[in-house]
């Protein structure tokens, strides 16, 4: 289940459906995310065809991500079967 996020408009599109913090053409994408995150168990629930979760390194040690769309990701935090720290973000920039 999703406890936090960091970016208020994924939140805001989590919550209430607005694209308004997002970008309008990933918005089928971030739903199918947000709603496997949300109803993950185990980190592992995560790993599905076109989602390629994968660990974060260095300073990201301890993070996921998963593809979105080019070099957007959904990255987050898995402790105990709760997801934290839920970010939008193009980290390649």
């Amino acid at each position: 289940m999703i406890k936090s996020f960091k970016h208020k408009g994924l939140q805001k599109f989590f919550e209430t459906g607005s694209t308004a913090g997002i970008q309008p053409d990933h918005k089928q994408k971030l739903r199918m995310r947000l709603t496997a995150l949300d109803t993950a168990t185990v980190i592992s629930d995560m790993d599905l065809p076109g989602f390629r979760l994968h660990p974060l390194k260095g300073e990201r040690k301890g993070q996921w991500a998963i593809d979105v769309s080019g070099n957007w990701r959904i990255t987050f935090e898995y402790k105990d079967g709760d997801v934290y720290v839920v970010n939008y973000e193009d980290y390649h920039r």
